[in-house]
């Protein structure tokens, strides 16, 4: 399935461009393959952003019960592994 794909302006500095280079060249893939990557990776991070502050939203509207955490506590210390 080809996908298709829109031709987007990127404005960067020389310094960048040449960094970028070295990294697509030891990569074995083009420069633009490189920048498709890294926005897929800051999509990602956004992702996981937006979910942390859901997370963190529902906590604050509906507290753990502290017996909970308490016992979670101590299973987390029963199991943790000894390095």
């Amino acid at each position: 399935m080809v996908v298709p794909r829109r031709e987007v302006l990127v404005q960067l500095d020389d310094g960048l461009v040449e960094q970028l280079d070295e990294l697509a060249k030891r990569s074995k893939v083009s420069r633009s393959e490189l920048l498709r990557r890294g926005a897929l990776i800051v999509l990602e991070a956004d992702l996981l952003a937006q979910a942390d502050e859901r997370l963190i939203e529902g906590y604050s509207k509906y507290p753990p019960d502290p017996l909970l955490l308490e016992a979670s506590r101590r299973l987390a210390a029963e199991t943790a592994p000894e390095w």
